[in-house]
């Protein structure tokens, strides 16, 4: 059902496709692992790379021009129980929201990137699903994404609630982390929460978690100081950065110390590059989002977004989505009185596309009964959810 206030969009045998304009191609690849420093795309040009998932450009390697001596780059890997405000932190440090967010847990699905240069340096941060107890097939995938994440980034940036003492979750985590060959950096999130008098307990409990994991793991992977710079963090403390994702106090200082751990190296994106995601992953987000936003109890779980097509109707951008729930109950809930709930989901996903696509957007939107979506392997695939 489509939200009633909406424009009629024309009969579907007058629509046409988004078509890729000349010198682009079709919208949602993005560089295989690897690729992105500059090895030439399966199939592309030689001397050039996608890079931009969500216009689906081909740039030349050469547009991505000389960096400076001391250059460094590399990818960032944002790791944490979920709720800790992991998806906050990447809008803050990227400048521009390319994470959706809410308060419920468990918002992430995806590996998002988001990627922030500086005068001295391009980090390509990767927030990742809250690593969790899975109680489904869905679950397990997410959490199988995340740990994946771990041995694929150059640093590791582990946020946990500062404004809470250290719990089993956390350690969890931090053993998961120990035997993790990049530098690890720990940020307690939510300091401007923490009552005055409070902020060092709770630091220390943190310190003492990792102090103590990472010494109960001396001597145990055979690693050494001198196993070389593979190993950066066998041998090396965890540093603890206090700061806020909603204000952004401590996010520069915790930047600057990310960066100095990237390796030397070139530009891997355009300097004006804030996100390399499928233009249809970030369209179906912010429908997601405004379902988060919208719902309570287990619909805001139960919901998938799928992205059915896109179409260049005259000046606007027409996009037809259907919404997955598991339940005929989940359904009416998100349809609505008179499909008044629908409406308004539709609106505000509506009005953040017009900030991403930069211009007038009509979105038509469908709810569809797929019972049991998150347990079904085939499902999972079509919606992206494969756990790597």
């Amino acid at each position: 059902m489509k939200p009633p206030s909406e424009p009629a969009l024309p009969p579907r045998d007058k629509l046409k496709p988004k078509q890729a304009q000349p010198g682009k191609t079709k919208a949602g690849k993005q560089p295989a692992p690897g690729q992105a420093s500059g090895a030439a795309p399966k199939g592309g040009p030689a001397g050039s790379v996608l890079l931009d998932g969500t216009q689906g450009r081909v740039i030349s390697l050469d547009s991505l021009g000389t960096s400076p001596p001391g250059f460094r780059s590399g990818f960032v890997a944002l790791i944490g129980r979920p709720n800790v405000g992991k998806s906050t932190l990447l809008n803050q440090l990227v400048g521009e929201k390319v994470a959706i967010t809410s308060p419920v847990a468990q918002t992430t699905r995806n590996r998002l990137r988001g990627i922030l240069t500086t005068p001295t340096a391009q980090l390509v941060f990767v927030d990742t699903p809250g690593i969790h107890k899975p109680h489904h097939l869905l679950g397990e995938r997410l959490v199988q994404s995340a740990r994946g994440a771990i041995g694929e980034v150059d640093v590791v940036v582990l946020l946990v609630d500062g404004s809470e003492l250290a719990g089993r979750g956390d350690g969890f985590i931090v053993e998961l982390l120990r035997t993790c060959r990049v530098p690890v950096h720990v940020a307690l999130n939510k300091h401007d929460l923490v009552p005055d008098g409070k902020a060092w307990a709770l630091e220390a409990s943190y310190r003492d978690l990792v102090a103590s994991v990472l010494a109960s793991g001396d001597g145990r992977d055979g690693r050494t100081a001198e196993d070389g710079p593979g190993d950066r963090s066998a041998t090396r403390a965890w540093p603890l950065h206090p700061v806020s994702a909603l204000s952004g106090a401590g996010t520069q200082e915790l930047l600057a110390a990310v960066a100095a751990d990237l390796p030397l190296g070139p530009h891997l994106y355009p300097a004006d590059a804030v996100s390399d995601q499928p233009e249809q992953l970030l369209l179906a987000e912010l429908i997601r989002e405004q379902v988060l936003t919208h719902t309570r109890e287990e619909i805001p779980h139960s919901v998938a977004v799928s992205i059915d097509r896109i179409v260049e109707d005259g000046p606007r951008t027409a996009i037809l989505a259907t919404v997955l729930v598991e339940r005929s109950s989940q359904k009416g809930i998100l349809i609505g009185k008179g499909g008044s709930m629908l409406k308004e989901i539709g609106s505000g996903a509506r009005q953040q596309m017009v900030k991403l696509i930069d211009g007038p957007v009509y979105l038509e939107l469908f709810v569809k009964v797929v019972p049991n979506w998150r347990r079904n392997p085939a499902r999972l695939a079509e919606l992206g959810y494969r756990g790597d």
